[in-house]
Parts: structure tokens; C-alpha cells; sequence
């Protein structure tokens, strides 16, 4: 049952967010594309942070001793890349280096300003008095990432990194104004 409704609710999901879906399905195939090349996906983060998933093949061993048993795994970069470990977690990874851009460029301007700021992820706090200011600092820097062409410089720096790799096009991007994220009253709690 808990299967059925997962697919239905996935399915529903992607009818109503088809540009969101549309996204998630070119990233998935440019790291397919990416990984059939054996190369592990990387990107820059648009606050210049290097990111590489680190998913090899790993195939764990025992040290059998007179104590007890020990599982270890090599861990080492010359392992084969784990191909479908670098498909699946490349979109939800991308997105959460964009969230953590957020965050970072958030506490930043607050820091600007000489307000208390701290951050889990995406649950954002300050003083009571100081929350209204807040809303507005955190709309503002969403507003400022991603009014940039993030899409188009990720795709610009893989076709430099990957000269061989033919990508496809970009998603057609929708008609949201992302200025009405400033007044939106529920964009973030």
C-alpha cells in the first residue's frame, strides 16, 4: 500500500511541477552522461564552492582476528566510479548546494548588517526583533542566486570539463518572476 501511494503521490507531484521535473530529468542524464565516461560528477557552487559526489565502487573485506571481526571498505579515488550512485544523487546534491548557497550568502549579508544569524540546513534564526529584517535579507539573496543563468554556467562548465560529451539542452525555463518571492507570505517560515 505504502508503495501504490508513493508512485501516485510522485506521479501527481511531477504533473504539477513539470518545469521542477524537467530540471531534475536534464540534470539526472547529464550525470548519466558524465559517469559513462567513468568520471565522477563535479560542479562549482555559485558561491565558488568545489563539489565532487564521491561515489566509487567499494567492496567491503573482513579482518578476521582472535577478538572480533572488522568490516573495512577502500575508499580510495582510483576506485571505479558507482554510475547509478552518481545518476541518483546528482540532482538532490545540486539542489542542496544551492540551498547552502542560500544559507551562506543569507548569513553573510545579515553579518553585513550586525544581525545575530544561525542556520540549520534550511531552518534560519535571529533575534524576534530582528525577523522581519531577516525575511527580507533571505528573499533578497534568493532573488540575487537565482536570477543568475546557473543552468546555463553549470552546462558551460561541464562542456569545458567533459570536451568530448555532447549534453542536452536545457529545460525551458518557466514564466515565474522570481521577484514576487519578496512578498510571497509564505516563501519561507
Amino acid at each position: 500500500a505504502c508503495g501504490y501511494l508513493a508512485s501516485v503521490t510522485m506521479e501527481v507531484m511531477g504533473d504539477l511541477f513539470v518545469g521542477a521535473r524537467q530540471t531534475m530529468t536534464w540534470l539526472a542524464t547529464c550525470a548519466r552522461l558524465i559517469g559513462s565516461q567513468g568520471q565522477p560528477v563535479s560542479w562549482m557552487t555559485p558561491i565558488g564552492v568545489p563539489s565532487v559526489q564521491p561515489y566509487r565502487q567499494r567492496k567491503p573485506y573482513q579482518i578476521v582476528t582472535l577478538l572480533q571481526t572488522v568490516i573495512l571498505s577502500n575508499s580510495s579515488e582510483n576506485l571505479p566510479i558507482h554510475r547509478q550512485r552518481q545518476v541518483s544523487a546528482f540532482p538532490p546534491n545540486y539542489v542542496h548546494s544551492l540551498d547552502s548557497s542560500h544559507m551562506l550568502l543569507t548569513a553573510l549579508e545579515m553579518e553585513k548588517r550586525g544581525l545575530t544569524f544561525s542556520a540549520v540546513h534550511d531552518s534560519f534564526w535571529t533575534h524576534a526583533c530582528d525577523v522581519d529584517e531577516m525575511n527580507g535579507v533571505l528573499r533578497d539573496c534568493f532573488v540575487d542566486l537565482y536570477d543568475q543563468p546557473l543552468l546555463e554556467e553549470l552546462k558551460r562548465t561541464w562542456e569545458m570539463r567533459y570536451p568530448g560529451l555532447t549534453l542536452p539542452d536545457l529545460p525551458e525555463t518557466g514564466d515565474l518572476d522570481l521577484n514576487e518571492v519578496r512578498d510571497a507570505p509564505y516563501f519561507f517560515q
